[in-house]
C-alpha cells in the first residue's frame, strides 16, 4: 500500500520542479529585458562627458568627489618644469617651488591622515609648544618630503623654528604634501621626478636666501651638509648643529670629523636605538613587499632572492621575504652579521655563486658597486634588481647606459633593460631607494624616527656652550627611552616600575636610563 503513495510523491516533486524551472526561466528573461533597457538608457550618454554628467547627478557628495579628482589628476601642466612656473600661495608669497600649489588641499588631507598614527610626535608638540624650545632656530632640511615629514616640519614650526626644506631623493617627494607645506609658509623646493640639476638647484635655493642664515641642519644622506660645506664655508661655521639620519650621511660626517674638517657638532640619529632598531628594521620589513608588489606584481612564494647586506635593513627585508615563502640568500662582508644570518636560517653566499639562478636582487649595504655590470650581464631573463639603501650607488646603473642596451619604460619607476639577445632585467627606481620611490612606508614607525629627530634638534640647539665639541655624537640614552615611552600608549602598554630595593640592586636610577650605552638591543627575525 506504500508504493502508490511513493509514486504520488515523486509525481508531485516532478511537477513542482517543472514549475520552479518555469519561474526561474521567467525571472532570467525579465532580468535580460531589464539589462537591455539599462543598456539602452546608458547608450543615451555615449560620450565620456555624458557619463560624467550621469554620475554627477547621483548625489551632491559625488559631485564634490568628482570635481576634486578632476582637478587633482589634471596633467595639462605636467610637462612644464616647476622652475619655469610663477606660483603664489593664498598669502601672496612665492618663496617656494613645487609641482602645483593648487593641490595644497589634497596634501593637507594626507597630512591629517599621517597625524592619526603619529600621536607621539603630536604629544611632543603639545607638551613643548608653550616653551618654544626652538625659538630663533633657522632650520634647513633635506629629507624625503612625505606626509610624515610634514608632521615633523609643522611640529618644528610649532616649537618656534623657521624652516626651509628640500628633498633628499628625486623620486620620493609627494607633490601635494609639498604644496600643502608651501601654502602655510614653509619654503619648500622639491617635486617628484627632479633631474640631477634640479636636485642641486633646489638645495641651493633652500640655503641661498638673502637675509636668511640657517643655524641648524637636518639631513638625510649628507647632500645638504656637503653642499653647505663646499659652497658656503663661512655659513657652515655658523651652524650650531647637524642632525643626520642615514647610514650614508653618518659615514660622510665621520669622514669630515676624521679629517678635522667638521667645525660643528653633529648628532648621529641613524645609530640611535629608536631609529636603527625600529625604522631600519620594522619599516623595511613591511615596505620592501609593498614596493615590489606595486611595481612588478611579483609572486614571492618560491622565488629565489638575494639580499645584499644583513644589517637592520637587510634583516627586515629577509624576514618579510622568508615569511612569504621566498628562498632567501644573504651576502655579507661582516662575519658577525653573517653568523646572525646563518642562525636565522639563511644561506650566506657570494653573489657570483647564485647570480645565474636568482629571481630578485635587493641591495641594503650603503656601499657602491655591490651589483656590477658583469653580474647584471649574467642574470637570467626577467630578473628584478632594486636597492633599499639610501644612495643610488649600490647598483652600477651607469654601466647600463650604453648603446648596446635598450631602456624601455614599463610604468612609473619601472624600466626594462634589454640586452642584444633579448634578455630583459627589470630595474626599479633607476637603482634609487625602492620603498620611498615606489611605495609608501608605515607612518607609525616614521613617528618614532621623527620624534627622535625633533629631540636631537632641541638638544643641540639648547645645549650650553661646551657640552658638544666639533664631533659626531649619539643621541643620549635617556632621550631614546623617552621617545619609546611616548609611543607606548598607542598599544595600551604599561611599564613596570622598579622598587627602591630593585633599583639599588641593579645600580640604576628608578627613572632610567635602564641600559648602558654599550648595550646592544637585538631583535628576532
Amino acid at each position: 500500500s506504500s508504493i502508490p503513495s511513493t509514486l504520488h510523491t515523486r509525481d508531485t516533486c516532478a511537477a513542482e520542479l517543472k514549475l520552479g524551472m518555469y519561474k526561474l526561466y521567467s525571472l532570467l528573461l525579465l532580468q535580460q529585458i531589464q539589462f537591455v533597457e539599462d543598456k539602452q538608457e546608458f547608450s543615451r550618454f555615449p560620450t565620456k562627458a555624458g557619463r560624467r554628467s550621469l554620475s554627477r547627478s547621483i548625489s551632491q557628495s559625488s559631485t564634490d568627489s568628482y570635481s576634486s579628482a578632476a582637478s587633482y589628476t589634471d596633467s595639462s601642466d605636467d610637462e612644464t618644469s616647476p622652475r619655469d612656473k610663477i606660483q603664489v600661495n593664498s598669502k601672496g608669497t612665492n618663496d617656494f617651488c613645487v609641482k602645483n600649489i593648487k593641490h595644497a588641499e589634497f596634501g593637507r588631507r594626507e597630512i591629517e591622515i599621517a597625524e592619526q598614527d603619529m600621536s607621539a610626535l603630536i604629544s611632543l608638540r603639545k607638551r613643548a609648544q608653550g616653551e618654544k624650545p626652538l625659538a630663533g632656530a633657522k632650520i634647513v632640511g633635506c629629507t624625503h618630503i612625505t606626509a610624515q615629514t610634514a608632521v615633523l616640519i609643522e611640529t618644528l614650526v610649532a616649537l618656534g623654528a623657521q624652516c626651509r626644506w628640500t628633498a633628499c631623493n628625486i623620486y620620493s617627494t609627494q607633490n601635494e604634501v609639498a604644496a600643502a607645506l608651501s601654502e602655510i609658509g614653509v619654503a619648500v623646493f622639491a617635486w617628484k621626478g627632479e633631474s640631477e640639476d634640479d636636485f642641486w638647484w633646489c638645495i641651493n635655493k633652500c640655503i641661498n636666501m638673502e637675509g636668511w642664515q640657517p643655524n641648524m641642519i637636518i639631513d638625510d644622506g649628507g647632500d645638504l651638509t656637503h653642499w653647505v660645506y663646499k659652497k658656503y664655508p663661512n655659513g657652515f661655521k655658523k651652524i650650531r648643529g647637524i642632525v643626520e639620519e642615514s647610514v650614508t650621511g653618518v659615514h660622510r660626517l665621520y669622514q669630515l670629523s676624521k679629517a678635522g674638517k667638521l667645525c660643528v657638532p653633529a648628532m648621529n640619529v641613524n645609530d640611535s636605538v629608536t631609529k636603527q632598531k625600529f625604522d631600519n628594521l620594522y619599516c623595511c620589513r613591511e615596505s620592501i613587499l609593498d614596493g615590489l608588489k606595486r611595481t612588478t606584481d611579483v609572486m614571492f612564494g618560491g622565488k629565489q632572492v638575494v639580499v645584499c647586506g644583513y644589517g637592520e635593513v637587510g634583516k627586515g627585508c629577509t624576514a618579510a621575504l622568508k615569511a612569504m615563502g621566498s628562498i632567501v640568500y644573504v651576502t655579507e662582508i661582516d662575519p658577525i652579521c653573517s653568523l646572525q644570518a646563518c642562525m636565522d636560517g639563511f644561506r650566506v653566499v657570494k653573489l657570483n655563486e647564485v647570480i645565474r639562478q636568482v629571481d630578485i636582487i635587493i641591495t641594503c649595504t650603503g656601499n657602491k658597486n655591490v651589483v656590477t655590470r658583469d653580474q647584471l650581464d649574467r642574470m637570467k631573463n626577467g630578473s628584478i634588481v632594486c636597492n633599499m639603501g639610501h644612495s643610488n650607488t649600490e647598483i652600477d646603473v651607469a654601466s647600463l647606459r650604453t648603446p648596446e642596451l635598450t631602456w624601455e619604460r614599463v610604468r612609473s619607476q619601472v624600466d626594462h633593460v634589454i640586452w642584444p639577445d633579448g634578455k630583459r632585467v627589470i630595474l626599479l627606481a633607476e637603482g634609487r631607494l625602492l620603498n620611498l620611490s615606489c611605495s609608501t612606508v608605515p607612518t607609525f614607525v616614521l613617528s618614532i624616527t621623527a620624534t627622535t629627530q625633533a629631540l636631537a634638534l632641541i638638544e643641540l640647539y639648547n645645549a650650553p656652550e661646551g657640552r658638544y665639541k666639533q664631533d659626531v655624537y649619539l643621541l643620549p640614552k635617556k632621550m631614546d627611552e623617552y621617545v619609546a615611552s611616548l609611543h607606548l600608549p598607542t598599544f595600551d602598554a604599561h611599564l613596570t616600575e622598579l622598587s627602591d630595593e630593585q633599583a639599588k640592586y641593579l645600580g640604576l636610577n628608578k627613572n632610567g636610563p635602564f641600559k648602558p650605552n654599550y648595550y646592544r638591543y637585538t631583535f628576532p627575525c
